[in-house]
Order: structure tokens, then C-alpha cells, then sequence
């Protein structure tokens, strides 16, 4: 695995995406976020076949950080149990060092 992973979720609303986003952000972990949508999801859900209307969230950060943001986006999500997953990435060094430097602590 990488150093370095994108994370994605998503939500009902574009609203409770923006304010995930705000607060991995401002809490340093995650470097970014994007937020796409509306996009159209079908899905298996407690047994049950279904299709709905979401807002995906992608947030980049360190393997280090992760356990951390992924803490926060489980408690502060608006469902009991969203899909959070983190997919290892490469990218430009420039870039992943912007990563590494907005996530790390000691630059709050």
C-alpha cells in the first residue's frame, strides 16, 4: 500500500457532504475534498435491492491519518452505517507532499 489514499463516501444531500468535508478538512485530516454529484447509486441495502439519489465526498490523505478520518466520517455521518473506503494513490511528488504537509498535526 501507498503512503497516500483517497477516501470516499457519500450522503444524501450536498449539504451533510460540505460539512464532512469542512470538518476533515479544517481538522487536518484530509489535504482536500471533492464533492460530485448528484449521482444516481444502486445498491444492496439490508437485503434489499434499491436505487437513490447521492452526493459522493472524496477526501485525500496519508495511510497514517486514515484510522483518524475514518473515525470522524463514521461519527459524524448522517447514516449508521456508510460505505467509507480508501483506495491507495500515487500522484506527482509535488502533490502528495501538499498531502503529507496539510495533514500533519503540527501545522495546526
Amino acid at each position: 500500500m501507498t503512503d497516500y489514499v483517497q477516501v470516499s463516501t457519500a450522503t444524501p444531500v450536498r449539504e451533510n457532504a460540505v460539512d464532512l468535508a469542512q470538518g476533515a478538512v479544517k481538522a487536518r485530516l484530509a489535504a482536500g475534498a471533492q464533492i460530485i454529484g448528484p449521482v444516481t447509486s444502486v445498491f444492496w441495502h439490508l437485503g434489499e435491492f434499491g436505487e437513490g439519489e447521492e452526493w459522493r465526498l472524496l477526501l485525500t490523505t496519508t495511510r497514517e491519518r486514515y484510522p483518524e478520518l475514518e473515525r470522524y466520517l463514521l461519527d459524524a455521518h448522517p447514516w449508521d452505517n456508510p460505505e467509507v473506503i480508501a483506495t491507495p494513490i500515487t500522484g506527482a511528488a509535488r502533490c502528495l507532499e501538499w498531502i503529507k504537509g496539510s495533514v500533519d498535526p503540527a501545522s495546526s
